[in-house]
């Protein structure tokens, strides 16, 4: 039988996150998947009948396409046509029996709902260490609207700041050609290039468009996050990155405490002024 879960665990990021009390229901420890399914669900409450949907990929995503196959089943949902952010949630949506379509059809989305690598205080993202970020941002960046679904672990406070890979799709045509370009247009950052590699004998990973992805590797904070994004796409044979900025309108944390609400605030549209004039980047995540 599934779990109920205590409502306790729902707030908003005008609120703090509820501490449920020793004889509370909701004191019991969930785990992390347990959490990001409830984070998920909370998601899926934006779904409503009649909408084009982005379905994102990942284990926290999976959660809530279960969950719009499964409305869809009892008939909560109706008309839901979802355009899927990978093969493997193609996969995953067909056998929900939820309708697909694609974006030469629908080219307005309705609502994306997906994982992130990284989410900063102003809501930017990291995205793509499964492999899938150039469709995802196809999708989610035709979207109306971007809810983000994450583990508290995945909150920094600078892209880059969990010390993970930023990854980077390329072509694969002289791929070591493009790696060092990379390499040297983020050098100040102390950054580390590698490809990224797939499968038992060690071949490079090939995305669902047929192309590698080199992971980035960064040591400090790159600050104007709009003149560093330009600076990649400028180089030949880079095809997309993984940063999304200003892109999610929402973003559900999952904790140990329970599941909180961000939205975007518009004052994070000056963080990059501040930081220009003040140059003291830890007062902002204050703000």
């Amino acid at each position: 039988m599934a779990r109920a879960y205590d409502p306790l665990f729902i707030t908003s990021d005008n609120s703090p996150i509820d501490v449920p009390s020793p004889s509370s229901s909701s004191s019991m420890t969930l785990t992390k998947d347990e959490l990001k399914r409830i984070a998920a669900y909370k998601a899926v409450d934006f779904v409503k009948s009649n909408m084009v949907l982005g379905l994102g990929t990942g284990s926290t995503a999976k959660h809530a396409v279960d969950r719009i196959g499964e409305l869809l089943r009892q008939g909560k949902l109706v008309n839901i046509v979802g355009i899927p952010t990978s093969k493997k949630t193609q996969e995953q949506a067909l056998s929900l029996n939820i309708p697909l379509s694609d974006l030469d059809a629908h080219p307005v989305v309705d609502l994306s709902i997906d994982g992130a690598d990284e989410v900063d205080p102003c809501l930017n993202l990291v995205k793509g260490r499964g492999g899938s970020l150039l469709r995802e941002k196809m999708i989610e960046g035709a979207s109306k609207k971007f809810v983000v679904i994450v583990d508290e672990s995945k909150m920094v406070k600078h892209i880059g700041g969990s010390k993970m890979a930023l990854p980077v799709e390329i072509v694969p045509f002289c791929w070591k050609f493009t790696a060092e370009r990379l390499r040297r247009v983020m050098e100040g950052y102390g950054c580390e290039a590698k490809l990224r590699l797939g499968g038992e004998k060690g071949e490079a990973f090939v995305t669902d468009n047929g192309n590698y992805i080199v992971d980035m590797y960064l040591e400090k904070d790159m600050g104007d996050l709009r003149v560093v994004s330009d600076e990649i796409l400028r180089l030949p044979g880079v095809v997309e990155h993984g940063m999304f900025l200003d892109m999610a309108s929402t973003v559900i944390i999952a904790g140990e405490l329970g599941v909180k609400i961000k939205n975007k605030h518009i004052s994070c549209i000056f963080l990059f002024f501040f930081w220009w004039v003040l140059g003291e980047r830890e007062d902002y995540y204050a703000l």
